[in-house]
């Protein structure tokens, strides 16, 4: 027999995510190994889950660290995964990692980000792009979004930059709606509301020779000179805390011969 309980909400949100991967309830409940009429029931508050059902049914939604807490708390359970801050005891390790990892890259340019993000860390060629702009956006907590596309920050800088804003724009937006981060999207309404610089001051002109790039390059100014990026994201696999797991580590593959050749030239 169904036990009938008041709705706690974690059933609305189920839904709720469940609709946002745009899933029927019998092909939720055919990969959670359940049934479509106890999916309704959950969803509709007349059956209450249990914590396992839960995490069993955020795990097949693809549903984020911090919301699978939430979904948690709204069933009436303790939250499962911590929330340490980064310079935390028990995250020397992650933070050592970083490091090496971050140095072992140079000459190349490399970050880590959160969530929002907020650089939590960067290497010195990093450092090397962002010579010269204002202290009011490189002051702590520095966010790479903003200094990308501010018109006092990189803005200027970027020969493509309407190509890249709009590469930038559209992978905020799919994480907007994957996960539910009220700062992230502060963050892109401040973003999208810079004013965009002219093509010329922006360097949107075509260049005469375009190098055969492989993806979508960076193509920024520096000391005279153009430097191509393409950018890989990475994330850790499996993560058991939140800050964990919104860490996101963005690397700079130089994208022609020249740029290898003159960031190489730098660290001689």
């Amino acid at each position: 027999m169904t036990t009938v309980v008041s709705d706690t909400g974690v059933g609305a949100l189920l839904r709720d995510w469940r609709e946002r991967r745009r899933l029927s309830q019998l092909e939720l409940a055919l990969r959670a190994d359940s049934s479509a009429r106890h999916i309704s029931f959950v969803e509709t508050g007349r059956s209450r889950p249990s914590e396992e059902m839960i995490l069993r049914l955020a795990e097949h939604l693809d549903v984020p660290v911090r919301d699978r807490n939430a979904l948690l708390l709204a069933g009436g359970y303790a939250p499962r995964y911590t929330e340490s801050p980064l310079d935390a005891p028990e995250l020397e390790t992650l933070r050592e990692g970083i490091a090496r990892l971050l140095r072992g890259y140079e000459p190349y340019p490399a970050l880590v980000v959160d969530g929002s993000y907020t650089v939590v860390a960067a290497n010195r060629a990093i450092g090397l792009l962002l010579d010269g702009l204002p202290e009011h956006l490189l002051a702590p907590p520095m966010n790479a979004m903003r200094v990308t596309l501010h018109p006092e920050g990189l803005a200027p800088r970027i020969r493509n930059f309407r190509e890249w804003r709009g590469h930038l724009l559209a992978q905020m937006e799919r994480q907007i709606a994957f996960a539910r981060s009220e700062a992230l999207r502060a963050v892109y309404e401040e973003v999208t509301a810079y004013p965009l610089p002219e093509p010329a001051e922006a360097g949107d002109a075509e260049d005469p020779e375009p190098y055969p790039y492989f993806a979508l390059p960076l193509r920024i100014e520096h000391d005279g000179r153009v430097l191509s990026f393409v950018s890989s994201i990475s994330t850790f696999n499996t993560p058991m805390d939140v800050t964990v797991a919104e860490l996101a580590i963005e690397t700079m593959l130089p994208a022609d011969p020249a740029t290898v050749e003159y960031l190489r030239s730098l660290s001689g």
